[in-house]
């Protein structure tokens, strides 16, 4: 499933001149879309220096536990267009070649040791670096690697420079790190962890192998959730049946690379065309001619519509809620953990997929997100009030932006409180209980399994 989400806005319709108050009309059409802009976003290729909101609470608050989960980087396509040439990007990382970082030179290096690293499952048979010299499908570029050696940087600053979150003697008990088993998290995750650890080393490194894009671990079994996201694939495919603009570009595409329209579209054609656009190559030509920027706006701004409607039919949602509802679930069981005093893992890395942070964006209540572009980056910190060391708060933010008050669970909070976080136990209730509250359910297991009424 690939959702992009929007943020719309609209005008509030006043008109100065006229004394008579204009209500604005809710029926109008929102905003024209800009697909180009969204896909540079959607890019983050690296250039300026990035501000961010981490880190940030009154002086007598202490930072006692941050939790991070990441979208792998710039990565090549996972789908080919048929009967074109493939992108011919260079896999192989080149510390002289833009975009780089000063510290990649060094990395690669050290990667290519690497061998006191306790590596769960098949992630030990994985490469620690992409080295490919024309990308394989779905291999992490040096673009990839560079954001997340930037995150890395930037989280260390804030969290070790600024917070001494971990000692410079620190151990591997006070990390919790787990990818999936594709060598573009692994290496997202390693490139951020070099950056961002006091002193990378190999030995204190024992990375989890998680084999669910949702992080589901032992709590997979859930028909319903199954359900809500057939009837969103529902949804989404009368959404894109009802688009005649995009069935002719779909049409035209076709003729060009000279192939029945439904194969052009089962190749997924946005995927690979986001790859060009992102590393300035050249949509593909034919005998017949060239893909072009049109062919590009309109299938990338029919997913942001698509983003639109999914917002309003909810179906995503419930698919979310339950989707989430296990790794939500680990991640406030640690921190309850942390806030009782335990000094164990203290910084987790969750390595993932745009599949796995747009659920919990959308669990969290969080309308107004932006689709995970690459290495996209969501954190929860924990917070223990100096002048009451019992209590703990969360804030939780999206890319550096706080967002920590347009959750569902904390968003009335924010009204009555002048505390810029949340308290810990609003995100305990919401994920242990208000999360089933939906489904007329009180427990996980019981919402799994509830049909619709």
């Amino acid at each position: 499933v690939h959702l992009i989400p929007v943020n719309p806005i609209r005008e509030d319709g006043l008109n100065p001149k006229s004394r008579k108050r204009i209500m604005p009309d809710l029926l109008t059409e929102p905003p024209a879309i800009d697909p180009v802009y969204e896909a540079h976003v959607y890019c983050n290729i690296p250039t300026i220096a990035e501000r961010s909101m981490e880190g940030h609470a009154p002086h007598y608050f202490k930072l006692v536990s941050v939790q991070v989960l990441i979208r792998h980087g710039d990565r090549y396509p996972l789908y080919a267009i048929p009967k074109t040439k493939r992108p011919d990007i260079d896999c192989t990382l080149v510390p002289s070649r833009k975009p780089s970082h000063p510290q990649l030179e060094a990395f690669l290096k050290h990667m290519s040791k690497g061998s006191a690293a306790q590596m769960d499952g098949t992630l030990g048979s994985l490469p620690r670096y992409p080295s490919h010299s024309l990308c394989e499908m779905g291999e992490l570029t040096q673009t990839g690697v560079v954001q997340h050696l930037r995150n890395g940087q930037l989280l260390r600053e804030i969290y070790i420079n600024k917070h001494k979150l971990l000692p410079s003697d620190w151990t591997a008990k006070q990390l919790y790190l787990e990818t999936t088993g594709k060598s573009r998290t692994l290496q997202s995750a390693l490139a951020l962890l070099y950056t961002f650890l006091p002193d990378f080393d190999w030995k204190k490194i024992n990375m989890r192998h998680q084999w669910s894009t949702i992080f589901c671990s032992g709590s997979c079994d859930c028909p319903m959730r199954n359900h809500y996201l057939e009837e969103e694939q529902r949804r989404q495919y009368s959404l894109r049946v009802k688009n005649n603009n995009l069935e002719k570009i779909y049409v035209d595409m076709a003729k060009i690379v000279g192939i029945p329209t439904r194969q052009l579209r089962a190749s997924n054609p946005i995927d690979s065309l986001l790859c060009y656009f992102c590393h300035n190559v050249s949509f593909p030509c034919t005998n017949t001619g060239c893909i072009g920027m049109e062919h590009f706006k309109v299938i990338k701004r029919h997913q942001l519509e698509d983003e639109r409607e999914r917002q309003e039919k909810k179906l995503y949602f419930l698919y979310a809620l339950l989707a989430t509802h296990p790794l939500l679930n680990q991640t406030v069981n640690r921190l309850q953990r942390i806030a009782e005093g335990k000094k164990e893992e203290v910084f987790v890395l969750y390595s993932a997929h745009d599949v796995t942070l747009s659920p919990v964006l959308s669990a969290l209540g969080i309308t107004e997100a932006r689709f995970p572009r690459f290495a996209a980056r969501l954190v929860f910190e924990l917070w223990q009030d100096g002048k009451r060391p019992k209590e703990h708060f969360i804030r939780i933010l999206y890319n550096g932006a706080d967002i920590t008050f347009q959750t569902s669970f904390c968003k009335d909070y924010y009204k009555r409180s002048s505390k810029p976080m949340c308290p810990l136990e609003k995100f305990v209730n919401f994920v242990k209980r208000d999360m089933f509250l939906v489904f007329n359910s009180t427990s996980y297991y019981d919402a799994c399994r509830r049909r619709p009424l």
